[in-house]
């Protein structure tokens, strides 16, 4: 479980989050949404201790801010936005430093490691580029591998900042439900920002809407996608109706 409670941050004496407080449970996908600039990703960042913030983000009851930085990564697993990998690595490389955390002294890996990292290459559908260097990958790729790097790592938690920002429409549908089914079947805490309200609402169980750095409502899709609320965060008549083929909202501009 993710707790956060009166999680503020700043930017050059500018704050841009103010007091936001929600929880995650265990088994759960929580997305953050709402405009550019809302403060989604700096949720993602203070609350993984990136950047600088005050208030509390507790992990099954710890004090995440307080534990040391191998303890922090047993507990939880960040995907950025950011494109951040050494493009002369392999992707075999790559993914197995998730398991940075566990090594011992000497920094060996270990079978069971190698195993988990070929588990989570399959699990983004990435197996087969193994041996190609981080540095020969398109965007859609390397956001991959960095997914499959934070699975590699095999946390309680995991956090994405816009992971589908780089992919084809077919690795966005996948990539979320492949995040649903491992919240679900290993009672992971998923929180991700998301730029998509219907790919929000398809996938999470709970959605988060900021607006410039303020937490304006928390709870199931269909409660705060409404044409009321979306229309004064996004300065932009809606209308929502039903998905014609899911059991979730649909937000379309007028």
């Amino acid at each position: 479980m993710l707790k956060i409670q009166n999680l503020s941050a700043s930017y050059h004496g500018h704050q841009v989050l103010r007091d936001v407080s929600f929880d995650v449970q265990s088994g759960e996908v929580l997305a953050l949404i709402g405009p550019n600039g809302a403060g989604k990703s700096t949720i993602i960042r203070a609350a993984s201790g990136v950047i600088p913030s005050t208030g509390s983000v507790r992990t099954n009851g710890d004090d995440f801010h307080a534990l040391t930085p191998i303890q922090r990564a047993r507990y939880m697993a960040v995907v950025p936005q950011a494109i951040s990998l050494p493009p002369a690595f392999t992707v075999w490389e790559t993914v197995l430093m998730g398991r940075t955390p566990y090594l011992g002294f000497l920094g060996n890996a270990s079978s069971l490691d190698e195993e988990l990292a070929r588990q989570a290459l399959s699990r983004v559908h990435a197996l087969a580029l193994s041996n190609r260097r981080v540095g020969e990958l398109s965007g859609g790729e390397a956001q991959r591998i960095l997914l499959a790097r934070a699975l590699c790592q095999s946390t309680p938690i995991l956090l994405l900042d816009e992971p589908t920002a780089h992919l084809d429409l077919q690795y966005q549908v996948s990539l979320l439900e492949l995040i649903r089914e491992l919240a679900l079947k290993e009672n992971l805490a998923v929180l991700v920002a998301l730029h998509d309200l219907n790919l929000a609402a398809r996938y999470a169980d709970r959605v988060a809407l900021l607006v410039g750095g303020d937490l304006k409502a928390v709870g199931a899709p269909r409660d705060v996608l409404t044409p009321e609320t979306i229309s004064n965060a996004y300065c932009l008549p809606v209308q929502v109706v039903e998905h014609p083929f899911k059991d979730a909202p649909l937000v379309l501009p007028k």
